[in-house]
């Protein structure tokens, strides 16, 4: 296998045999195909794209890079769920307990910040101690104890995609509908699932900013994920805001809490939620139907049982003991908050949502290279929704920063990312379609 030639015949345009997807993989993850030859191949892919077959082939040689797990006798239904990324997304963290807390148990194998979105990872990195690279031992141990654990890629799962994952963040080549169908589906079906509900973002804030792309990745998910041997729907969601009220990874770590404490109820982060566990327990067949589901999910949260189990977790992988009851006393804080104030009477009609997760990134809440640190403290929280109505002055959101100047700076690039209407927009629903 010549890298090369790969690399040459899906520049121009050619289909690729599955067994030379499967060698190329092969030696990525073996750390035979250098940066640049794994960066020529994604951009080769970004413009040329891959048909059904190959987007198959790529998916399951990134599976079969590394260890796939046998949850033979755990008890429970196997699932799980996975979004395309957004900004304060975090819809993952409050979701796992509550369908563990309805009886499925979730191996989640999350990643890390894409571009301008946030990563689970990285989030709950900010719980001092959380181990998101467990032995397959602790793994195991915690989702038979808590019903869920959340970790990222070990050296042993679809390490192939852990490298090119990396790569695609700072090469511009994250928006291709087959890189981003092989990476989200090969560590979903390395993890062992029985089934799978995918949230397809659709907006500003998106990946995939038109309802038609949108589309097309669930389709392209679903159906490779399907002919796979993985039951899988996927839901198309609005990321035109914010999901969440804040953004930023400490930040979204405090909302989570707040949320699996019921102080979140009324919010489009709430339907969501609901909507998505609703799917996975109606998938993993302990639900009749939706509206059962959903009620199962409501009673798991306000019992208290889904706080219960997110503490186990957090406690399981390495976390403190008591962090649900003392969040302040562990998540660092930064030490310059500025509001951000209104320019003028009137309603928050529109916004960048890209621009708000870009301005986390520069304020050291995301990376620019593959290897930058992250600072867990920085954000923007307080976030109000779309068509509050405020005066001037009244905060649109307060930024948390490292620096005055950083802070000055994140001021000014909210500001640049809403729009003031003296009219309130149009409501927008949050759940914009379904795929299976």
């Amino acid at each position: 296998m010549i890298p090369q030639e790969i690399i040459r015949r899906k520049r121009d345009g050619e289909v690729l045999q599955q067994q030379e997807i499967a060698a190329f993989i092969d030696a990525l993850a073996k750390e035979k195909i250098s940066e640049g030859q794994a960066a020529a191949f994604a951009m080769a892919v970004f413009f040329r794209g891959m048909s059904r077959d190959e987007t198959v082939a790529l998916t399951l040689a990134m599976r079969d890079s590394g260890t796939v797990l046998d949850w033979t006798g755990v008890g429970r239904p196997v699932a799980d769920k996975h979004s395309t990324g957004g900004v304060g997304d975090n819809v993952s963290l409050m979701l796992a307990p509550i369908v563990a807390a309805c009886g499925l148990a979730v191996p989640m194998i999350s990643g890390r910040g894409l571009g301008h979105t946030g990563g689970t990872l990285d989030k709950l990195q900010s719980i001092p101690g959380y181990n998101v690279s467990p032995d397959d031992a602790l793994f195991r141990k915690v989702v038979s104890e808590a019903g869920c654990a959340i970790i990222g890629q070990t050296s042993e799962l679809a390490p192939a995609d852990r490298r090119l994952y990396a790569i695609r963040d700072v090469t511009a080549t994250v928006e291709s509908v087959p890189l981003i169908t092989a990476s989200i589906l090969s560590k979903k079906l390395a993890a062992g699932l029985e089934s799978l509900v995918l949230d397809v973002k659709v907006g500003n804030g998106a990946f995939m900013n038109s309802r038609e792309d949108a589309e097309t990745l669930a389709r392209s998910l679903v159906d490779v994920a399907n002919g796979a041997g993985l039951k899988t729907t996927a839901l198309l969601t609005d990321m035109n805001e914010p999901l969440a009220d804040a953004a930023g990874n400490a930040l979204e770590v405090v909302n989570c809490l707040d949320f699996l404490a019921g102080r979140k109820a009324g919010t489009r982060l709430e339907t969501v939620v609901f909507a998505e566990a609703a799917e996975m327990l109606v998938s993993a067949g302990v639900a009749a139907d939706l509206a059962e589901a959903e009620n199962k999910a409501r009673v798991a949260l306000s019992s208290g049982h889904a706080l219960e189990h997110f503490a186990r977790m957090v406690h399981g992988l390495g976390g403190p003991a008591d962090f649900c009851e003392r969040p302040d006393a562990y998540l660092q804080q930064a030490p310059v908050r500025v509001a951000v104030p209104m320019p003028r009477s009137g309603y928050l009609a529109a916004c960048d949502t890209r621009a708000l997760g870009l301005a986390v990134v520069e304020l050291g809440g995301g990376r620019k290279r593959a290897a930058d640190p992250i600072d867990h403290r920085v954000g923007i929280a307080e976030i109000r929704p779309l068509s509050a109505k405020l005066e001037a002055g009244d905060p649109i959101a307060v930024v948390h920063a490292a620096s005055e100047a950083d802070a000055d700076k994140a001021v000014q690039d909210v500001l640049a990312a809403y729009s003031v209407s003296d009219k309130a927009p149009e409501a927008r629903a949050v759940i914009l379609g379904r795929v299976n």
